[in-house]
């Protein structure tokens, strides 16, 4: 009798620990930690970019008959080792260039080697195959510039696919001040 309890317990913990957990653990880069700052016409710039970065919400497959859609995961990585970052401002666009949503309310500060991530889950097929997010950052000294990518991944029965897509920068703000310019 003891030892077929034994192996109920057994299986129990086994089983117990061979089950998803639904509750997923809160991201180490979640952007609500980061300290909001202000920034206003009286805040020395010493440098800022502006980055596109695709994203694909979904993607065809079986000749366009189907359609997996993709979870997307911005990341924003300050790769300087010893000052901060300053996120102004990150949107999501749809195929059409429309806004879709806008992630920060205000500016936020990315500390020296940190990095923030902000989600599209897959079900959101709002932004379609021909999304971007345009993320906006400064930084008040020269800072090496950040890396800003996208991780998408889709799995459905046993097919799964993940790819990252790059930042580009589309505008830069001179380290002498003044407006941001385009580099087109």
């Amino acid at each position: 009798m003891k030892l077929y309890r034994y192996f109920l317990v057994i299986a129990f913990i086994f089983l117990v620990s061979c089950t998803e957990s639904e509750i997923p653990p809160k991201s180490q880069s979640d952007p609500s930690r980061l300290q909001v700052v202000s920034v206003d016409q009286k805040t020395n710039i010493a440098m800022g970019q502006t980055i596109y970065v695709p994203v694909y919400s979904h993607i065809y497959y079986q000749n366009q008959e189907k359609v997996l859609n993709l979870a997307a995961t911005l990341s924003i990585r300050n790769t300087d080792f010893n000052q901060p970052m300053i996120i102004t401002s990150v949107r999501y666009y749809d195929s059409n260039g429309k806004v879709v949503r806008q992630f920060l309310a205000r500016p936020v500060q990315l500390g020296a080697m940190a990095s923030t991530d902000f989600v599209v889950d897959s079900t959101d097929t709002s932004g379609g195959s021909g999304a971007n997010f345009i993320v906006e950052w400064i930084a008040q000294t020269q800072i090496s510039e950040p890396i800003v990518e996208v991780v998408m991944i889709g799995t459905e029965s046993n097919r799964g696919i993940s790819f990252v897509s790059a930042g580009k920068v589309i505008k830069t703000q001179p380290s002498s001040g003044g407006d941001i310019q385009d580099l087109r």
